[in-house]
């Protein structure tokens, strides 16, 4: 997975901004972030069938499928996806009067289309991302820091420290809980309400921080449950909301190094965050959900000043890129 396997996020990003118009980007990388995220609820559940002692694979069938599903998902890629042709094709000015020239209406005003070669090299800092990479990587250590703790807070608040094997079933059930807040935050909240990067961005991490304080005061299974879930709703939101907008700040052009930049984003939220998560949470309670809420908090007071407008962002700009 490391190889090839990890590719496939951001190249999947990168082809849906690349076909989809402006205004629609945000709920449709919100579906594929959710899409993603079902395959993490499903795909444990179906682990425990695809070991098939029968046909000699034993613990290896899990692996041995996983491995067939590629191979097929590879196959029906090649054979029905459409290839990269060019959905905008119209990227010249148009001239508000007829020119005999040809000339734009004004020269001082060029258009910012994409070059014809290799587009430059995008880096985190770079003005336009650096916002959208703000939010992203310290919202991402928030996300996963509430991840790492959370089993071990069920443990804790249902007195099951030394008996783990009894805390399967809360820590599932917490756990389920807040898979279904995201995908209802992706497939229900963004569609339904069409939110832009910014409200999705914003909207989520308030939501996530408040989600993070009913954690940190829960002390029955069902409060744990509800905390979590309205955190993982809010991070939900969150996500999508920085993906969309890292892929509105650049061009068409760019799309692959934006969807890279987010992929790297949220694969360093998981180094070190949850360990540290775990590791604070073990001296103290609230300096574990502390970070968390101050982090969230940070990120909201930065994205506050600096994330463009939504209506900035989905506006159309066919002829810009």
């Amino acid at each position: 997975y490391g190889g090839f396997g990890s590719a496939a996020p951001p190249a999947v990003q990168a082809y849906v901004a690349s076909r989809t118009p402006r205004a629609e980007r945000t709920q449709a990388l919100s579906l594929i972030a959710s899409s993603f995220g079902l395959g993490t609820v499903i795909g444990p559940a179906l682990a425990p069938l695809m070991v098939l002692p029968l046909l000699g694979f034993g613990l290896t069938g899990p692996f041995i499928c996983f491995a067939a599903i590629g191979i097929a998902a590879l196959v029906l890629l090649r054979w029905r996806l459409p290839d990269d042709e060019p959905q905008y094709a119209a990227r010249g000015q148009a001239a508000p009067y007829s020119s005999g020239s040809g000339a734009p209406s004004d020269p001082q005003v060029a258009p910012e289309a994409d070059e014809a070669g290799e587009p430059p090299r995008l880096g985190w800092l770079d003005p336009r991302l650096r916002p959208w990479v703000f939010a992203g990587f310290f919202g991402g250590h928030a996300q996963a820091m509430v991840l790492g703790i959370s089993g071990f807070l069920v443990l804790d608040r249902l007195g099951l420290r030394d008996t783990p094997a009894e805390g399967a079933g809360p820590v599932g059930l917490v756990l389920m809980s807040g898979a279904i807040a995201t995908l209802l935050a992706q497939w229900g909240l963004i569609p339904r309400f069409n939110l832009g990067p910014r409200a999705a961005t914003l909207w989520g991490i308030v939501t996530a921080a408040f989600g993070t304080l009913v954690l940190a005061v829960a002390g029955d299974l069902h409060l744990i449950a509800l905390g979590y879930a309205i955190a993982s709703l809010g991070f939900g939101l969150f996500r999508p909301g920085t993906t969309a907008g890292t892929s509105l700040a650049v061009t068409r052009a760019e799309q692959g190094q934006a969807s890279g930049i987010v992929a790297s984003l949220a694969g360093a939220s998981y180094i070190y965050a949850p360990a540290l998560g775990v590791w604070l949470y073990g001296h103290s309670d609230w300096l574990g959900f502390g970070l968390i809420v101050a982090l969230c908090a940070a990120v909201l007071a930065h994205g506050w000043f600096t994330l463009q407008a939504d209506a900035t962002l989905t506006a159309e700009r066919e002829t810009f890129e």
